[in-house]
């Protein structure tokens, strides 16, 4: 039985059995010695393809390349199928080394992840605030989690959570040239009124009741009556002479830091005073978590300190000071949460599980994290109770 060819093909050229890729990776397998059965009736298409492969190998081999292209036999598909496997593996071992890095931290510092859960150490948000410019317009919010504040986290259910800590808290601003001052007198203004803050507010020293030798440094002895007054205060204070007013200090005796970070919050500005007079004014708050003295007891206590100052830097070449000296044109304070009527010259912090030591509170009740409303002075005296710690 003859076959007829289909029309517009040459009778010297039947009908293939394989299609052009079949075929030429039967010729590819075969130059490589492979066992794979010959197609039926080779036409002049077939010795056509193995020319044209021969002289691609003889190319391939001039120009020191491989001859045979990475996955030709598995096809595009397969190719995609394997390109999808490699990037897969690629992406899990990225995935491995990521997730090993995390174990790491986490064992290293469990409060990273457990911070971000409710309960982990207060919850809600623990993206540090920004700086302070200004008074904000209100009070801060209560922070989510009702846990009680513990050694590990003194500040759990405060707002000072998010607060920066220490020294670093109190940033320095921009300085500018300032009644006849120029900017580098501004700036060594803005220094040394960090300074002050610094060693009166947070000296671990001065917060044991030691003496504030690098805070008295910073004032000039020729303000008149100031470092007699301040010096009286710390060596026999008494509710005329309170060195609270200028000092943070607890009896060592009775409670010391928990741990060794305290919470800030706060803002200097400037300001032009007479001819040859920079002003610094500076509001700070500042959040102490305390632990009792003696024993073990896992109990927190904050006290919460906020302090209004404004200093100046006289020019020499005008006011008979000293240069290099800041001079106190006032300071005011505001504790929170310690004994009422004790004028010993040491913040008593109260702890939830005593009584309070001292006088009744009479004042009214306050925020104190509340830095909404300026600091005066002329608020009331009366002690009063705080709405929060």
């Amino acid at each position: 039985m003859s076959t007829v060819p289909p029309p517009g093909r040459p009778d010297d050229d039947p009908a293939p059995s394989l299609s052009d890729e079949q075929l030429e990776s039967f010729l590819r397998e075969a130059a490589e010695g492979g066992g794979a059965a010959a197609p039926k009736e080779p036409s002049a298409r077939a010795r056509m393809v193995a020319r044209r492969l021969r002289e691609e190998d003889e190319a391939a081999r001039r120009e020191q390349r491989p001859t045979t292209p990475p996955g030709w036999r598995t096809g595009p598909a397969a190719r995609a199928g394997n390109d999808r496997r490699t990037r897969r593996r690629g992406v899990g071992a990225v995935v491995g080394v990521v997730t090993l890095a995390v174990l790491a931290v986490v064992a290293v510092r469990p409060s990273l992840v457990l911070d971000l859960f409710p309960g982990g150490d207060g919850g809600g948000s623990r993206k540090p605030l920004a700086a302070e410019t200004a008074l904000p317009t209100g009070a801060p919010g209560e922070a989510a989690g009702s846990e009680r504040a513990t050694r590990e986290h003194p500040f759990r259910g405060s707002p000072a959570e998010r607060w920066a800590e220490g020294a670093d808290a109190i940033e320095i601003p921009q300085a500018k040239a300032l009644s006849g001052m120029s900017e580098d007198d501004v700036a060594f203004a803005l220094r040394r009124t960090k300074e002050l803050l610094v060693a009166a507010n947070l000296d671990p020293a001065v917060l044991r009741g030691e003496w504030p030798g690098k805070a008295l440094a910073v004032l000039d002895p020729k303000q008149p009556e100031l470092l007699p007054k301040l010096r009286r205060s710390l060596s026999e204070p008494d509710a005329e002479h309170d060195p609270l007013r200028l000092f943070t200090r607890f009896d060592p005796a009775e409670a010391r830091l928990a741990g060794d970070v305290v919470k800030v919050r706060g803002h200097m500005t400037l300001a032009a005073g007479k001819p040859g007079v920079v002003k610094v004014n500076a509001d700070y708050t500042f959040v102490y978590p305390l632990v009792r003295a003696h024993g073990d007891d896992d109990r927190v206590a904050r006290t919460i300190v906020r302090r209004v100052l404004t200093l100046t830097l006289n020019d020499p070449a005008r006011w008979d000071v000293t240069e290099g000296k800041l001079l106190v044109e006032k300071y005011f304070s505001e504790h929170g949460n310690t004994s009422c009527g004790v004028h010993d010259g040491y913040l008593h912090p109260g702890f939830a599980d005593a009584a309070a030591d001292g006088d009744p509170a009479t004042g009214p009740l306050t925020d104190p994290y509340d830095r909404s409303q300026p600091l005066t002075g002329a608020e009331s005296g009366d002690c009063g109770r705080v709405t929060r710690t």
